[in-house]
């Protein structure tokens, strides 16, 4: 049996999947880039592209990349280069995407300037990380900001 759903409507679309390796360039497997490129720049490309055709239908159509402002400063690529090109893949997204659908489709991009508490973080962090981070409501919160626009 094949089950079959239909998509009637798109309003909005996040891109929020990603993957992380804060490693440095020697110390970062092949399987790590290509994971982290797939995920976070193709992943948020070609989702996007699929969902485009439904969004121009939409009268409150969005895009919103959790991806960063781009900076070009070495220090940002430094300890942990592929990781960065494959969040800013995610931030040329919003760049594109904006200009070319400027006027059908809102794209943009949400960063925080602070550590949000997520699974990465406890990953990353280790126990007693969640005291340093903010709740992950506050991105809730902008996102439906950005929504309301």
């Amino acid at each position: 049996i094949t089950l079959i759903t239909l998509v009637t409507g798109i309003d909005i679309l996040v891109n929020n999947a990603s993957a992380i390796s804060l490693t440095n360039t020697m110390e970062t497997p092949t399987k790590k880039v290509d994971l982290m490129m797939n995920v976070n720049t193709r992943g948020t490309y070609l989702t996007s592209k699929a969902c485009i055709p439904f969004l121009k239908k939409s009268k409150i159509a969005h895009i919103l990349n959790l991806s960063p402002p781009l900076n070009l400063n070495p220090v940002w690529f430094k300890q942990h280069c592929a990781y960065t090109i494959a969040k800013y893949g995610m931030s040329m997204c919003v760049l594109g995407m904006a200009e070319e659908f400027k006027g059908e489709i809102a794209v943009n991009a949400l960063w925080p300037k602070t550590a949000i508490h997520t699974a990465a973080m406890d990953m990353l962090g280790g126990s007693g990380i969640e005291s340093q981070c903010r709740k992950v409501e506050i991105i809730a919160d902008a996102a439906y900001s950005i929504f309301k626009k």
